[in-house]
């Protein structure tokens, strides 16, 4: 939620070594991505708090970049969760359709997803998310929503979402101690499929692979529902660290070196395209060309797809996979990491990138995705994905409507029953 403002929704993307606020501005059932905030952080690793000192104040940070960016206060955030914690178990609840008229309602469904949450779950663990896979009425299954249909009996068939308690709450305790409100948590996988991956790609068949700084996130789908989703501990900042003792520099400037001028693919880079970095231990700059860092990244960069595969069919799919790969994370930017990707891997590959003020970055997908599951979530239906200007103007101030909630409180209001 954003103080003085309509419409607004904020992400908290909290990764390995970057935490990024995404504040998404809703106008007639689109999303535009108004403001973006980020900074560093070494206190998550794998999905859990390893510093929480470390990690608060780099939500501090990030979260005073976005206000800066759009002029806004944040007090409000959904919060992605990841990690080898995370586990999933099928359920199934049943109610009876409480009105006279037997005509199924909000309140229906609300009930019937409780009632899917009534299993016994071993007390370290916690009920994260239950998600809908098919509504069945007095007996008529594959409905997707049962609203405003005639029975007397409502099932759903859905997915439980469980996470370890103490990751969870010690990921809350963070938020708040940055001076934030936890409006939701929402598995990330799950949350990025929502702008990374059509409803045929979840059909057929897909494993949707974020690969970030510090870890890479798998999640595999089949039949148009999260099936398994596990965590590596390999991603960008591994290139980064090759980069630093290969060209002996320190990883600041390694980082910042992969970014301007690195390339995954030693055939697609260029002796002509020279740089110099500071040698650790010596005032002297040494020369190097793009075809000496892809020299060092590529290794590197294989062995990710290597590892991404074989962990792929060690879950059990991979040729099961119609649709193949579909990349996304900051990672995935860097020139030749797709068509290497092709290369490593024997399966169709792709890179999904959403759009956000104007600029297409695969590093925001997970934020992006936060607010767009929130909203289809709640709303349960689909809401498009748009982009602004980068010199977009600021929001109109809040405007709440004559004959009920506004899009805010009503996230509010469906939080209160499952969160």
């Amino acid at each position: 939620m954003v103080s003085g403002h309509s419409e607004l929704v904020v992400s908290l993307d909290i990764g390995t070594s970057k935490v990024r606020i995404i504040i998404g501005e809703i106008n007639n059932g689109a999303i535009n991505i108004i403001g973006v905030g980020q900074a560093h952080s070494e206190g998550i690793k794998k999905g859990a708090i390893v510093d929480i000192d470390q990690t608060v104040h780099a939500i501090r940070e990030a979260v005073e970049h976005a206000e800066r960016m759009v002029g806004v206060s944040i007090h409000e955030v959904f919060v992605g969760i990841t990690g080898n914690h995370i586990e999933l178990h099928e359920t199934h609840g049943v109610v009876a359709v409480s009105s006279d008229d037997r005509e199924i309602r909000e309140d229906d469904i609300l009930r019937v997803i409780q009632a899917a949450k009534v299993v016994a779950i071993p007390p370290d663990r916690e009920i994260i998310e239950v998600v809908p896979k098919e509504y069945i009425v007095d007996g008529q299954g594959s409905i997707k929503d049962p609203r405003g249909m005639i029975g007397v009996r409502l099932e759903m068939e859905g997915t439980i979402v469980s996470g370890s308690k103490t990751v969870v709450h010690n990921i809350v305790r963070c938020v708040e101690k940055a001076s934030l409100r936890v409006a939701g948590i929402f598995l990330q996988p799950l949350a990025a499929s929502s702008v990374a991956l059509s409803k045929d790609d979840k059909n057929m068949g897909v494993a949707l692979v974020d690969i970030g700084a510090g870890s890479t996130t798998i999640g595999v789908f089949e039949q148009g529902q999260l099936v398994e989703t596990t965590v590596i501990g390999i991603g960008g900042d591994h290139i980064t660290n090759d980069i630093a003792l290969g060209l002996r520099t320190n990883t600041e400037a390694a980082e910042r070196t992969k970014t301007k001028h690195g390339c995954a693919l030693i055939d697609d880079a260029s002796d002509d395209v020279k740089f110099k970095v500071t040698r650790i231990g010596s005032e002297v700059e040494k020369q190097f060309t793009q075809v000496d860092l892809a020299t060092i990244i590529e290794p590197r960069a294989a062995e990710i797809f290597q590892i991404v595969e074989d962990t792929i069919y060690k879950l059990g799919f991979g040729d099961e996979l119609a649709g193949g790969l579909v990349l996304t994370g900051g990672s995935v930017s860097m020139p030749g990491m797709l068509e290497l990707a092709k290369e490593e891997l024997d399966m169709p590959v792709r890179v999904a990138i959403p759009d956000y003020i104007g600029v297409r970055d695969p590093a925001y997908t997970t934020g992006v995705g936060l607010i767009q599951y929130a909203l289809l979530r709640m709303e349960r239906k689909p809401v498009k994905v748009g982009s602004t200007a980068k010199s977009a103007p600021k929001p109109s101030p809040v405007k709440q409507a004559k004959d009920g909630p506004g899009l805010i409180d009503k996230v509010k209001n469906w939080f209160s029953e499952f969160i």
